[in-house]
């Protein structure tokens, strides 16, 4: 599908439709192309903002920060404990920021820091019997948000709103829960 065709789909889709006006719907598809893809990256940025706050508030009271629950699903998500800067990696931040959010998991006993076994000067981080008990908790409240957001729109437009952002992130087609997590250079689990 070409450019045009996914501007066309986007600016028809009942979420566009309830961000913009219909003037602003017909406009942007007769912009020039820099002006066309600047509204969609501020649509994309408010569709984001609206999740991660929705997420916010589904994860409050199972007292965890979005960015603590993020740390969470990667070490959840590795075939093996995680070095912090392989966390780090994965969640796309400087290592230093991963040790606050790794400390209070650490506390609230849903990570456990082990030596590795390979390097005992290096630490990974694994997940406990309570952290794991978390998960499903976690996987409800990011579905409970993402419904909230996504419920609008027909099982048709959610897919094409997912083949399109799976096009724009590289991923192609998802391959599950949380694919799109990592970067195209993180080896996701089952991946050789």
């Amino acid at each position: 599908m070409e450019a045009s065709s996914y501007g066309q789909l986007l600016c028809n889709s009942p979420v566009f439709r309830t961000t913009m006006t219909e003037p602003s719907i017909r406009d942007m598809t007769e912009e020039p192309p820099g002006e066309a893809t600047w509204h969609l990256a501020e649509l994309l940025s408010n569709a984001s903002r609206r999740l991660r706050r929705g997420s916010m508030a589904q994860l409050e009271p199972l007292g965890l920060t979005w960015a603590q629950a993020r740390v969470l699903r990667v070490v959840a998500d590795a075939e093996e404990p995680l070095r912090m800067a392989d966390i780090a990696t994965r969640l796309e931040v400087v290592p230093r920021s991963v040790t606050s959010m790794v400390d209070a998991l650490e506390e609230a006993e849903f990570v456990r820091r082990e030596t590795d076994p390979d390097d005992r000067r290096s630490v990974r981080v694994a997940l406990t019997s309570r952290g794991r008990g978390l998960l499903d908790r976690l996987s409800e409240a990011r579905r409970q948000s993402a419904e909230e957001l996504f419920g609008p729109l027909s099982p048709g437009d959610r897919t094409a709103l997912h083949d399109l952002l799976g096009a724009v992130c590289g991923h192609g087609a998802c391959g599950g829960p949380g694919c799109c997590t990592p970067g195209p250079h993180v080896r996701r689990r089952g991946d050789r």
